[in-house]
């Protein structure tokens, strides 16, 4: 069987500020298909992240729709974000720096992920067994522990599970991962990765878009190279991290190391 398009852009433009930030992009993702989107600052991948969130909307035409998600191209924006799971440093940023300014606790923050609010629960029906089903979600990412902590009593690393914690309890059929590690340590940033790879083996599809090849766990084996807003590359991993294509998309001498299913890349 086929499987069914998880993620399909037909020629969609995003224009911002007078600039394509995405160039007639086309590209289609199917679920069970882990891929990494790879590309330097500016390449367009936070504007790719805004048009699945329906933070961006490309510019209109006759015919298709340039955007569909897991076979639609109209969603309510709440039904979207329970069936796509999204985890971003800018929405770390929203549940620290926002208006509930860190006080959440963090089994509420994973509670949220049911209502695709960003943390408050005040005027919502929560039942037990939401509360039940967000503590099953802490405990896969090993977070249980951080239930009754407030976010802003939190490591960076441990707001981040929460996040991810959030992002899986509505048992969403895929993870899109935008910069995943930004403000990780060493320590942290080994965890999440360890994360990625049980989650992607558990079968929940997983996209990452990031710029850092070292972030691309084995189990992502197709890399989408993504340059000014348009696809420099597309395949499997093997064929499309070379030293050649990496220097061309960073427009600079990149040398390249493979250990133990990862990559890395030096300048």
């Amino acid at each position: 069987m086929t499987p069914r398009p998880l993620l399909e852009l037909n020629q969609a433009t995003v224009v911002k500020n007078g600039v394509r930030v995405l160039d007639s992009l086309s590209l289609t993702i199917a679920e069970g298909e882990h891929t990494a989107i790879l590309g330097p600052n500016g390449a367009g991948k936070t504007a790719l992240i805004h048009l699945l969130t329906h933070d961006h909307y490309p510019l209109a035409r006759e015919g298709e729709s340039p955007v569909r998600v897991l076979g639609r191209d109209r969603w309510n924006v709440s039904e979207l974000r329970s069936s796509l799971g999204i985890v971003t440093s800018d929405l770390h940023h929203q549940f620290i720096e926002g208006h509930s300014a860190g006080r959440i606790r963090g089994l509420d923050a994973v509670v949220s992920g049911l209502f695709a609010t960003r943390g408050f629960l005040h005027g919502l029906s929560v039942t037990d067994a939401m509360r039940e089903r967000a503590k099953a979600s802490l405990a896969r990412v090993e977070a249980a522990h951080l239930a009754d902590r407030r976010l802003d009593e939190m490591s960076t690393g441990e707001a981040r599970r929460i996040l991810i914690a959030r992002a899986l309890v509505t048992e969403p059929r895929a993870l899109v991962f935008d910069e995943p590690t930004t403000g990780l340590d060493i320590v942290a940033r080994g965890r999440f990765l360890s994360f990625t790879r049980r989650i992607a083996q558990q079968g929940t599809t997983i996209v990452l878009i990031t710029h850092h090849v070292e972030e691309i766990v084995p189990e992502i084996d197709r890399v989408v190279l993504l340059q000014r807003g348009r696809i420099a590359a597309d395949g499997a991993k093997s064929v499309i991290l070379t030293p050649e294509r990496l220097s061309a998309l960073f427009e600079a001498p990149v040398t390249l190391d493979r250990v133990d299913g990862y990559y890395y890349a030096r300048a």
